[in-house]
């Protein structure tokens, strides 16, 4: 296989991974680390067929990946502040025992 296709391997296999993760956990922080797996795993196709296109001066997916990057930063920061706002109310961090969404 060409370096291109194992790259796009691995990435798949990185975003099931983070896609296993995310379905099958309870707990909100590890929901929230998968997320951010596959978030990697997106942004590690993007430089892949950045770095394997006809012209890769031009840095087209190199700035969707670090848009992404800043993206998934702030993403970080508003889920694990609503991790701490749930925990404040429901004293748990399992998303089974989260029962409304209204205080």
């Amino acid at each position: 296989m060409n370096p291109l296709a194992n790259l796009l391997a691995l990435s798949s296999v990185i975003f099931a991974i983070g896609l296993f993760g995310a379905i099958t956990r309870r707990n909100a922080i590890v929901v929230l680390f998968s997320i951010e797996i596959m978030f990697n795993a997106a942004n590690l196709s993007l430089v892949a067929f950045w770095r394997y296109s006809p012209h890769p001066e031009q840095l087209g997916g190199l700035m969707f990946a670090i848009f992404g990057i800043a993206i998934a930063g702030a993403e970080a920061a508003v889920g694990l502040a609503l991790v701490i706002v749930i925990y404040r109310y429901y004293k748990s961090v399992q998303v089974d025992r989260m029962t409304s969404l209204r205080g």
